[in-house]
């Protein structure tokens, strides 16, 4: 597995060029990670779910080093996080480093929508890459059954009688699906007559944002995790008092369809190096982060483990270090911020058809952008870090030498990532720059005390990290908020929903926006997962698919082989 013949095609076609021919049996990707095989559930020869008795088993044992992935607003350029984590974690194996990899699971929205797929890129791939992106272990579909159990036990409740006084109008639990589908983010069920339920408005969430993926992502075990279930608010009472699920009886049953899905899944690099692939909230309107159980499975069988926070450092790093961190009693050592010169300079304002031509101005303009990233990462959270920029063939000597020396003047290191097209190989000066920072003093602080009040907190993460003026809660916001304060349940981290593709609400704004004011429209409580979701701007709950779907190329032929993911 370290000396692949390598060849250059699509990412399915470099994946499916090793797998499953030049792929580990899945035992001897354990045997690595220090797992036996008595933890391990196969699932085929390549995929294993790992019991979650060896966490308890090993508690004792020391943490490996954590390094966070996490990069710059994304841009239709790309940026390649998963790609440069994947790549990372190899080329610290290159370097002779015991590391492991852990990532989300792809959401099937995504993957039929915009990217195809999820799996890394190149040469820095996880496999099966097929069955990653589409079906994996199962888990998301286990989520969704969770989910949609409580909301029929909510809505037979009500046809039963109703003992709880639940009010069909404050009802807040929705119903999920793992698909981008704007059809379903609001509808009326419960039509037809009596015998079908009672008339009601319902909507659909896209499961990577629902309550359940928050809290089988935050859970320490199988009882934390029922606790959690229990605690989930499906709406209030004609008195306006909260109804849980605990009141529905439901959560017992919720937890005995998740008991498997619990279980972090076990795969592999195309070099062979373990990967943890757990959980999947989207970092744009949920927490954005694998399984803490994930996280720290593999901090107890690895030296280094290499982890990534969706989207950009404002978003997924924010909520890593300000609500899983916080959780798990966890930090970071080191991290790393992705970049690539084309996006950059779509920041700086180039059109995507010109980002190949060197443009030193555009990539000027669009340089804030990581700077302030950086400045957030290592003034605010007070972490050490290192930028990766993920170079395209079409980058300059200029180019490179220009975001390099704005990255020295903050005093942070530049280290060119070549990964996409040697592995682990061309993430070696990354893993060195990522072993030297790991080895540094920190001083880890969090962006907000939780203690303050939720528009405290809101415009602590406005102000220092996005640096908006201000914030405007809309008339709707503050009486969410009112009420959360007046029942208590404000006391707890805040989970901002907001666009991916700019530091403000608005996703026009590019580059490293001022004079601005962030808009909140709603507030709701997530209490099993246990933090407050604040929706911003336009941001919504169920995507939609996209004018040309990547679902209308992605094909499978009549031996079964896939194509169009990429």
């Amino acid at each position: 597995m370290q000396n692949l013949q390598k060849f250059y095609g699509t990412d399915i076609e470099i994946a499916q060029s090793v797998y499953p021919q030049r792929a580990l049996p899945i035992g001897e990707v354990a045997k690595k990670a220090g797992i036996s095989r008595e933890y391990i559930e196969q699932y085929g020869d390549f995929k294993a779910k790992v019991d979650y008795k060896f966490l308890s088993e090993n508690r004792g044992k020391k943490d490996g080093k954590l390094i966070l992935v996490t990069a710059i607003n994304p841009t239709p350029a790309g940026e390649g996080k998963t790609t440069t984590t994947v790549g990372l974690a190899d080329g610290l194996c290159k370097i002779g480093k015991k590391a492991i990899v852990a990532l989300r699971e792809p959401s099937l929205g995504p993957v039929f929508g915009v990217k195809g797929g999820a799996a890394g890129g190149g040469w820095a791939q996880v496999i099966p890459m097929e069955d990653i992106n589409l079906h994996f272990t199962g888990d998301f579909h286990a989520i969704g059954a969770a989910n949609n159990l409580l909301a029929a036990l909510i809505d037979n409740h009500i046809h039963q009688g109703n003992k709880l006084g639940i009010d069909p109008r404050k009802i807040t639990w929705r119903r999920c699906i793992d698909m981008n589908d704007r059809q379903l983010r609001f509808i009326v069920d419960g039509l037809g007559g009596k015998a079908n339920g009672s008339p009601r408005e319902d909507g659909f969430d896209i499961t990577v944002a629902s309550e359940v993926m928050a809290i089988l992502c935050l859970s320490a075990d199988i009882d934390d995790m029922k606790e959690r279930l229990g605690k989930i608010i499906v709406g209030y009472s004609h008195a306006d008092q909260p109804i849980t699920a605990a009141q529905l009886n439901a959560h017992g049953a919720m937890a005995a369809l998740l008991k498997d899905a619990l279980k972090p899944n076990l795969v592999q690099t195309l070099e062979g190096t373990p990967a943890f692939i757990h959980g999947g909230p989207f970092a744009n309107i949920a927490h954005g982060c694998n399984s803490l159980m994930a996280t720290r499975l593999a901090l107890k069988c690895a030296d280094y483990v290499v982890t990534e926070a969706g989207f950009g450092a404002d978003l997924g790093a924010e909520k890593f270090l300000d609500i899983k961190c916080r959780f798990a009693g966890i930090k970071p050592h080191a991290v790393v911020v992705v970049a690539t010169v084309r996006a950059l300079k779509s920041h700086g304002g180039a059109a995507k058809a010109d980002l190949g031509t060197e443009n030193l101005a555009a990539l000027e303009a669009g340089l804030p952008n990581l700077l302030r990233h950086i400045e957030n990462i290592t003034t605010v959270f007070k972490l050490p870090a290192v930028v990766a920029i993920n170079v395209f063939p079409n980058d300059t000597q200029a180019e490179l030498e220009l975001v390099e020396k704005k990255c020295r003047e903050l005093g942070v290191n530049v280290a060119v990532s070549e990964v996409w097209a040697k592995g682990g190989e061309g993430g070696e000066k990354l893993a060195l720059e990522a072993v030297r920072l790991c080895e540094q003093p920190s001083g880890f602080e969090s962006a907000y005390d939780v203690n303050l009040s939720i528009g405290e907190k809101v415009e602590a993460i406005a102000k220092k990290l996005y640096r908006a003026d201000g914030v405007e809660f809309l008339p709707a916001a503050r009486k969410q908020i009112a009420q959360l304060e007046k029942l208590k349940l404000d006391n707890v981290p805040v989970c901002m929903a907001k666009t991916q593709y700019s530091f403000s609400d608005n996703p026009a704004l590019l580059g490293a926006p001022s004079g601005w004011t962030l808009t909140v429209r709603s507030v709701k409580l997530s209490a099993g997962a246990g933090f407050v979701i604040v929706l911003t701007g336009e941001i919504m709950t169920m995507p939609g698919l996209p004018e040309v779907p990547s679902a209308e190329k992605i094909d499978v032929d009549n031996a079964g082989k896939i194509s169009g993911l990429f």
